[in-house]
């Protein structure tokens, strides 16, 4: 066999439906876009749009927002600080940043505003650790190890009820 044997399957390409070639091909004269109007000419995209009829974007409820002034945290897990001190990647002898943190490439992605602990594995070494927040099981197993965790950013008052 050949370059220039090799053809397509048979039926795995359709022709296109010729449009406006006469009124015995079933597509001629106005090519199946009616008579005249704006949906008859070319480049018209009416999307939800509904013959008058009130849009389904219009009829559903809208719920909820979106807060422009959210803030992205990146999560980081004790289990994956523990394996980055222990392939030295991060000394634990030094205070642990945020900034070394995303140097030792736990932290990804550039719009987040900050990094949270989160207490998932085992910590075995004490270390000091400054980040914007951190779950309060994280907190608990890096001071059971020996270490110490600041965090920059004001924890949430829990919702009490108001009097």
């Amino acid at each position: 066999m050949k370059l220039n044997d090799l053809r397509d399957n048979a039926g795995s390409r359709l022709k296109s439906k010729r449009l406006g070639r006469g009124i015995g091909s079933g597509k001629g004269k106005t090519s199946g876009k009616g008579v005249k109007g704006q949906k008859a000419r070319e480049g018209v995209a009416l999307n939800g749009f509904e013959g008058g009829q009130l849009p389904i974007y219009r009829r559903l409820p809208k719920r909820g927002f979106t807060n422009l002034f959210r803030k992205e945290y990146a999560p980081v897990n004790l289990g994956a600080l523990a394996k980055a001190i222990e392939a030295g990647r991060i000394d634990a002898a030094q205070p642990i940043t945020e900034d070394t943190l995303r140097a030792a490439g736990l932290v990804r992605g550039g719009k987040v505003s900050g990094v949270r602990l989160l207490a998932m594995g085992e910590l075995s070494r004490a270390v000091t650790i400054t980040v914007s927040g951190a779950s309060a099981a994280a907190i608990a197993a890096v001071q059971q190890a020996g270490g110490t965790v600041t965090t920059t950013v004001a924890a949430r008052a829990e919702a009490a009820p108001k009097a």
